[in-house]
């Protein structure tokens, strides 16, 4: 078997203290590897962006909001229990991971606390009900009713907490710092954090030199951080996530590729709203896509759409890891991560990131 087939073959050791538990301020301080070619790479700071792009490029971003889906409760019998919204299923009516799942039998009623007791009208309350467990992530399905007549998005802001990463355990991070500042799309459960590092300044220098942005909108779910269990990665079974693909994106795509500029996804997300969508469309011409996707990218992916990366460090043996490695190859990325440890970079959702540069065209527009 190829050895970038292998699950071992994407492992590697980061130090405990590299884990990013807090972002740097301002945003677009923390640190920037440019990898130029395959040979060839430097460290730079994300505010130094806009000088490694061409004019006529266009970054996609995914304009996905991360909602506060972490929810914290008890039953009637006073049994503490702690939720994590994953998929809105119908209006009040979502799956979600659900501890401790043994005692949240099908009919077992939820009472939740609000998160800031001080701020909430005390006649208003929000409880669910269990109607069935769910194979697939061995989650519940939960039927939702408030007191008030509000909506459940009303209520949600105000007894919901915005879930950090499970690696995150010592942050001193606000909410806020775990969105991206185009954040519109309510409905993630974790954040693009390639996009973390984005402020209004970077913008303001990318747009004076000519670099386009587009969006699509792709609902980061708990699967981001599903391990790969098959040491054969070609067994993995992506887990679903729902995107949009608008057409406005796929013009400006077309645009871009049709003036000589390069198409960069910030994130791996991004890179899998686009190729899932161009692989929707197979054969047929890339084209606006609204649904879910499945796609797994690993080395030996032909490229349809995207063609540059921004990125952050990823956990080993993770899809993510996977997918980049498709675009640069593994043992390249295994030596970049290596050179990242020596230089202290932070690594995961709150860490620093990575510019891969295009060095091959692709295109089936």
């Amino acid at each position: 078997m190829n050895p970038n087939q292998y699950l071992s073959s994407y492992d590697y050791t980061l130090p405990p203290e590299l884990i990013a538990q807090t972002p740097v301020v301002p945003r677009d301080s923390s640190r920037l590897l440019v990898v130029q070619s395959p040979t060839s790479h430097c460290h730079q700071r994300f505010y130094e962006l806009p000088q490694w792009l061409e004019p006529n490029d266009l970054l996609v971003l995914n304009n996905t909001k991360v909602i506060p889906a972490r929810l914290y409760g008890h039953k009637s019998t006073g049994t503490p229990v702690e939720i994590l919204l994953l998929e809105e299923r119908s209006p009040n009516c979502w799956l979600a991971l659900v501890k401790p799942g043994k005692r949240l039998k099908i009919g077992s009623e939820i009472l939740f606390h609000p998160a800031q007791i001080d701020a909430i009208d005390p006649h208003v309350t929000l409880t669910a009900k269990v109607l069935k467990r769910d194979e697939e992530t061995g989650g519940r399905i939960l039927q939702f009713s408030t007191s008030s007549g509000a909506s459940f998005w009303e209520v949600l802001d105000q007894f919901g907490h915005i879930p950090f990463p499970p690696y995150v355990t010592e942050s001193e991070a606000q909410p806020d710092q775990y969105q991206t500042i185009y954040a519109q799309q309510p409905g993630a459960v974790a954040a693009p954090t390639a996009g973390l590092h984005f402020t209004d300044e970077v913008f303001d220098k990318l747009a004076a030199k000519g670099i386009q942005t587009a969006q699509i909108t792709l609902h980061v779910g708990v699967g981001t951080f599903r391990p790969v269990e098959v040491e054969n990665i070609t067994e993995h079974l992506m887990h679903q996530e729902w995107i949009e693909v608008p057409p406005e994106t796929v013009e400006k795509i077309r645009e871009t590729k049709t003036q000589g500029g390069r198409v960069i996804a910030v994130g791996t997300t991004v890179v899998r709203a686009l190729e899932g969508a161009a692989h929707a469309h197979f054969p047929e011409a890339f084209a606006a896509y609204r649904g879910k996707t499945n796609m797994f990218i690993y080395p030996g992916y032909q490229w349809q759409i995207v063609e540059g990366l921004i990125t952050n460090f990823h956990l080993p043996k993770s899809s993510l890891m996977m997918l980049v490695s498709a675009l640069i190859g593994r043992e390249r990325l295994l030596s970049l991560y290596e050179e990242a440890i020596q230089e202290k970079y932070r690594f995961y959702s709150f860490g620093d990131a990575m510019l891969i540069l295009p060095t091959a065209r692709c295109s089936i527009l």
